[in-house]
């Protein structure tokens, strides 16, 4: 079993990506947020930041890519190459209202005819392999069949699925019916996505599907880091935490940016802690950098791990 960290837009940026495998690790692979390619043909200084030679960090990275253009994700394709990288994540999955009325991300799978268009340029001409990640459809999980029928027809590396519909987002119901589904009739590698946030939820994959190549955690992961190395005591976690707080003062020259970072990370761990609402609540609220330190510490140290 191959374990794979998702990419979360504005969490598992490159900062966390590096210091979660120093002090934590357990993971095969860390997917990146994507970034969109446009026709500039130039990519911003913060997707520079975000894509570093991959020979410059210590564990896998795979660069995910949002785009409907074949041109321009063969354009990344080709960047993404030239840094080091092996393969190329292409994200039809992103269920963001903005992405999808612009035909993008989970958008693309609105119109079969026209993603097979666009498979059919990105695969014949593509310079890296191509992973993907989807959903079971936009409205419907009926809808499934014939998106797998239409990714058999293509030599995906990987295909990740989170088994949820668009309209749903992150809620409601994941239909492991339909993940079934696709391990008896996928012609490609499948990994698993959706509400994975223990190791039993791991093994009862396992469980229930014995070949199962790989499996994807965000929100899991980045409310008990340590999961994947049989659970995050406090001690680490607060090292953790505290390196991030120091790379993001760094990273974005000043305090402000930092503590809007943390307190993304803080949104999915604050729950793991019993009665430490009241020291959240003021977490949330603060502006001022010290003040955040000083708070997390106290729930740290004041706050039972659940």
């Amino acid at each position: 079993m191959n374990y794979y960290f998702a990419p979360m837009e504005g969490l598992t940026d490159s900062v966390y990506r590096r210091e979660h495998h120093r002090f934590f690790g357990g993971v095969d692979r860390y997917y990146m947020p994507f970034f969109s390619p446009t026709v500039h043909r130039a990519l911003t200084v913060r997707e520079e930041r975000e894509l570093p030679k991959a020979d410059s960090v210590p564990f896998c990275a795979i660069p995910q890519v949002l785009t409907k253009v074949p041109e321009d994700f063969l354009w990344a394709a080709e960047v993404i190459r030239d840094l080091g990288y092996r393969e190329i994540n292409l994200n039809l999955g992103c269920p963001s209202g903005t992405v999808v009325a612009k035909g993008k991300g989970s958008g693309m799978l609105r119109n079969l005819d026209e993603l097979s268009q666009f498979f059919d340029r990105i695969f014949a001409a593509s310079s890296l392999p191509i992973s993907v990640k989807t959903r079971l459809g936009l409205e419907t999980a009926e809808e499934f069949p014939a998106i797998l029928e239409l990714y058999n027809r293509y030599p995906i590396r990987e295909l990740t699925i989170h088994p949820r519909v668009r309209k749903q987002f992150y809620e409601g119901e994941v239909h492991r019916e339909w993940f079934a589904y696709a391990v008896e009739h996928s012609k490609n590698p499948l990994c698993f996505n959706g509400d994975i946030r223990t190791l039993s939820d791991i093994g009862a994959l396992q469980e229930q599907f014995p070949g199962l190549n790989a499996v994807m955690i965000g929100r899991g992961l980045v409310a008990d880091p340590g999961m994947l190395q049989g659970g995050t005591d406090a001690g680490t976690l607060e090292a953790f935490l505290n390196a991030l707080m120091d790379d993001y003062e760094v990273e974005f020259s000043g305090c402000r940016n930092a503590l809007f970072r943390m307190k993304e990370n803080w949104a999915h761990l604050h729950d793991r802690f019993a009665g430490s609402d009241k020291l959240w609540k003021k977490m949330r609220k603060t502006t001022d950098a010290a003040e955040f330190r000083r708070l997390s510490s106290e729930l740290l140290h004041t706050c039972p791990m659940k």
